[in-house]
């Protein structure tokens, strides 16, 4: 027997709904006991687990559930997030630009996500990169999903701490291409950036790399010497350059674009070994 909880909704052709579903007696398999609490068919159920929004709960803790054979235990939960927007989801997969065993280098596209949330995982590099090399992800610095670029995966526990140090410690190189509206003025480049965000502080360094007057646009470089929260995207938008494509930051209604942002190289000392490190993005800005 079981116990569900509810929560739903459904609007148009969208279904979103959450169902906890605790164990109370038996050894009932994971995906049965959800098709009875859901309404969903099994291969449905199937679906949803491997898109990373089906969870367990056992003993305090909780992970994502993939195994549709799974048998459960008396006190265990299970959660299920089944969101038909979310599922039918699709990405462009990572480019793998070197593999370092304890960690790896990638080309994130546009759309992924840095990790997944409690909704799935099948569109964050986490899952991507897991599937492609088949060995633990996780995760050391983020980049939005609408940006695209180089992106550190670790491998192991000790890589990601000691890779997350550096990104911490400020002890990482970070470069971003982005193609703002309009031209520059008589701006003496490089310019320097010092705005707060979010009442913390922040340091950017803008180069001029390319104007387009045909298309009143300018292809600036960006060095973060801090690593805040959309801090490209802000601290461009403040000097009155918002990026092409920023629907957050700029003017959502001048462009159908995608953001026209990317992570365009890491340098850093590798903490493993000591090797100097220079990554650079295959994509670029329009």
């Amino acid at each position: 027997m079981t116990r569900a909880g509810i929560i739903s909704a459904m609007t148009d052709s969208h279904e979103s709904f959450e169902r906890h579903v605790s164990v109370t007696d038996g050894t009932p398999v994971a995906t049965h006991l959800l098709a009875d609490a859901t309404g969903l068919s099994i291969g449905e159920i199937k679906r949803t687990m491997q898109a990373g929004a089906v969870w367990l709960t056992r003993d305090g803790y909780t992970q994502r559930l993939r195994r549709h054979k799974r048998r459960l235990q008396v006190g265990d939960t299970l959660h299920c997030y089944y969101d038909t927007g979310v599922l039918a989801q699709r990405v462009s997969a990572p480019l793998l630009i070197e593999n370092r065993a304890a960690y790896s280098v990638w080309d994130k596209p546009f759309g992924v996500w840095s990790h997944g949330t409690r909704w799935g995982d099948h569109c964050a590099m986490t899952r991507l990169v897991e599937q492609a090399l088949q060995r633990p992800t996780f995760i050391v610095h983020r980049l939005d999903r609408a940006t695209r670029g180089v992106m550190l995966i670790a491998h192991d526990k000790a890589a990601a701490a000691a890779l997350s140090d550096l990104f911490k410690t400020r002890q990482v190189e970070k470069t971003y291409h982005a193609t703002v509206s309009g031209l520059p003025p008589a701006v003496n480049f490089p310019l320097e950036i010092t705005e707060a965000i979010d009442d913390k502080p922040a340091r950017s360094t803008v180069n001029l790399l390319r104007p387009d007057a045909e298309r009143q646009r300018t292809v600036l470089k960006v060095t973060l010497h801090t690593g805040r929260k959309h801090q490209a995207r802000r601290h461009l938008a403040e000097v009155g350059w918002p990026i092409v494509g920023d629907r957050l930051y700029g003017d959502a209604d001048a462009t159908d674009e995608d953001l026209q942002l990317v992570s365009a190289s890491l340098a850093f000392t590798c903490p493993l070994n000591g090797e100097s490190l220079h990554y650079e993005s295959r994509f670029s800005v329009a």
